[in-house]
């Protein structure tokens, strides 16, 4: 079993992963707030933890992957109340889009999704564990943390806890004995259309004792891995670590994995921002494998630029791979021991290559070996797919027995096994508008043809013009 490294926010150290228990990996990563469908940003950090569980099963390890859906929270009131429409009707809305959204990204589910409105025994019990300990408060309905009762708090974030901002709503100041405290329980207010019980009165959990208690429930305390996004390392979960450790003493979990913003000119790609882009849009526009080659084209833990170019790039990328795998294997020539028939010169004639089996056998392996040591160091996926990708432009050059089998290995693990998968046939509709647009070039009338070629682009096809005719290529 290969040691895989994960660069740990908390220490700042590259370190091992060490799972409590031995072979068995657990991972929780924070998944959306559902008041409205997720842009592209909110699915980078899916992508990356359905991708590491992939990885992690390769290499051995038995892995529980847990993606929660936050389906309580301040800001499913507000746009529900925006919206004239109750919070709990547009809380599973919102979460039915977000798995049919992630569904087309063709990487599974994870293997447990739990909702907050759920999981409220055990968050109560969670916050009557911090209450009896001393480490939480009733005011007025409300329950807070109390923080300067737990020693590590700022550990998590490097802050300087008198520096710190809850950003909670306002009004809540008189209630707390500590500014720097936080809610775990707050009561029904009046323009609130759904509330849950409690020991405390009609309310509603905080944000981040919700994720505290899914994660304890399906993992138990200590597990491997827990990942997100950098925003979250403070409050949330900063707030996370003090909770359950002020529980339970012991370490919520043992490796803490952020992933990089998905920025707009250097501004995070943000509902709240206004600049975001769905993530369903971007799925019609450019297909499921080139929106995972696109996310995965940074390194994790880094910003990745969100641009159309950069899209586009991603898919040229897919199409290169794509392009790899519609050549047929090689064919010998039985005059020519040692030789193989290689077609693709200018003048598309045969001509023989010379094959050093041995030397090529050796080049595959020693691009696998680097795809997979790129991914045990801190999940670097730029570092594997430039390896994936040395192995793609090699093979174009000569024939590399083996190149085919191992990237059948290698793509699934970076998402991209649909490239795998035999071509679609264009539906008739479609395969109608080629040849319409195959007339239109025949008389000359380009201005047509650009706009047919424009419809079957909307609708997932991209044109080939080739000697022996057009052709229908679905996109990535």
């Amino acid at each position: 079993m290969r040691e895989v490294r994960i660069r740990d926010t908390l220490s700042g150290e590259l370190r091992s992963l060490e799972p409590r228990d031995p072979g068995r990996v657990g991972i929780y990563a924070c998944g959306p707030t559902t008041y409205a469908r997720i842009h592209v940003g909110n699915a980078r950090p899916y992508v990356v933890f359905m991708l590491l569980k992939r990885f992690l099963e390769h290499e051995g390890h038995a892995v529980t992957l847990v993606i929660n859906v936050t389906d309580i929270n301040d800001k499913i009131y507000d746009a529900a109340r925006e919206g004239g429409r109750p919070s709990t009707q547009l809380a599973e809305e919102m979460t039915r889009a977000y798995l049919e959204d992630t569904d087309r990204l063709g990487l599974g589910r994870p293997d447990e999704e739990p909702l907050a409105s759920e999981t409220i025994p055990e968050i109560v019990a969670l916050i009557e564990e911090l209450s009896a300990g001393g480490h939480a408060y009733q005011a007025d309905g409300d329950v807070y943390f109390r923080v300067r009762s737990f020693d590590g708090y700022g550990k998590l974030s490097n802050r300087d806890p008198e520096e710190m901002d809850q950003g909670e709503e306002a009004g809540t100041e008189s209630l707390k004995e500590d500014r720097l405290d936080f809610a775990l329980w707050k009561a029904r207010k009046p323009d609130e259309d759904a509330a849950w019980d409690s020991p405390w009165g009609p309310g509603r959990p905080g944000w981040h004792i919700e994720c505290s208690a899914m994660a304890e429930k399906y993992l138990g305390p200590d597990f491997a891995v827990h990942g997100g996004g950098a925003d979250l390392v403070f409050p949330h979960h900063e707030n996370e670590i003090a909770q359950t450790e002020a529980a339970r003493g012991v370490p919520l979990a043992r490796l803490w994995m952020h992933n990089g913003m998905v920025q707009v000119a250097e501004e995070k790609m943000a509902k709240s921002v206004g600049n975001i882009f769905q993530l369903s849009e971007a799925l019609d526009r450019f297909g499921p494998a080139t929106l995972v080659a696109y996310l995965i084209s940074g390194h994790y833990r880094q910003p990745l630029e969100f641009s159309t170019e950069a899209l586009r790039e991603a898919e040229s990328r897919v199409e290169r791979i794509r392009n790899f795998l519609r050549k047929p294997e090689p064919a010998r020539d039985p005059a020519a021991p040692g030789q193989v028939t290689e077609r693709g010169d200018e003048r598309r004639r045969d001509r023989l290559v010379p094959v050093e089996s041995e030397e090529a056998a050796g080049y595959v392996a020693e691009r696998r070996d680097e795809f997979f040591a790129a991914l045990a160091d801190d999940f670097n996926t730029p570092r594997a797919l430039a390896a994936l990708f040395e192995l793609v432009a090699e093979g174009n050059r000569r024939s590399l027995p083996g190149a085919r089998a191992a990237l059948e290995e290698m793509l699934p693990i970076v998402g991209l096994d649909s490239l795998l998968a035999p071509e679609a046939e264009a539906d008739a509709e479609s395969r109608e508008l080629l040849a319409e647009r195959e007339r239109a070039r025949a008389a000359r009338d380009f201005e047509r043809a650009d706009r047919i070629r424009d419809e079957l682009a909307q609708r997932g096809w991209e044109v080939r013009d080739a000697p022996e005719g057009a052709r229908l290529v679905r996109r990535g």
